[in-house]
């Protein structure tokens, strides 16, 4: 049995594809464009940027569906969620687009605790630790403005929910 080598770094990739023609290199983008959706809408945003919020709404939709899906009652698999937030942000341009997805996840938390009430702490942790990385984001990007009254929103749609959820948001908010 022959072991596997260590993980191919990215130095690696780049002496390998160095190796290649461009007719090779196209190829093998066209293997992973056909094979991963989130490389398809990679290039859908890179070549079509006015297209992104297309490609956010599909990303939304994955979110919306975990908590609130046409038929039954949502799961509310917070991994499928935040999975769509991070597969997402692998293909997003700008940091306004990520920051609506992300407050779109907390908003979706807090509308299902609303519909089914209380959850568990869990759940609420990782709200929390989502809105605090939109908050951050928002910080670090110069866009209180765009984002100011949504954030204070969610915080007050909290105002009656336990676990301290109210408290902790409205903490990140200050």
């Amino acid at each position: 049995m022959q072991l596997l080598r260590d993980k191919i770094s990215i130095t690696h990739l780049k002496e390998y594809l160095k190796t290649c023609s461009q007719e090779e290199l196209a190829s093998e983008i066209a293997e992973l464009f056909k094979k991963f959706p989130s490389v398809q809408d990679y290039y859908q945003v890179r070549l079509y940027p006015e297209e992104e919020k297309e490609i956010a709404a599909k990303y939304k939709k994955i979110i919306e569906n975990e908590f609130f899906p046409v038929r039954g009652l949502g799961k509310a698999r917070l991994s499928v969620a935040k999975k769509a937030i991070s597969d997402y942000e692998k293909v997003c341009k700008t940091n306004d687009a990520l920051i609506d997805i992300m407050l779109f996840y907390v908003e979706q938390g807090v509308k299902f605790t609303n519909s089914y009430g209380d959850i568990n702490e869990a759940f609420y942790i990782s709200m929390e630790r989502v809105y605090q990385q939109a908050i951050e984001l928002i910080v670090k990007s110069s866009l209180k403005n765009t984002f100011q009254q949504r954030c204070h929103r969610i915080v007050e749609d909290t105002s009656k929910m336990g676990w301290g959820f109210y408290d902790s948001l409205s903490t990140v908010y200050r």
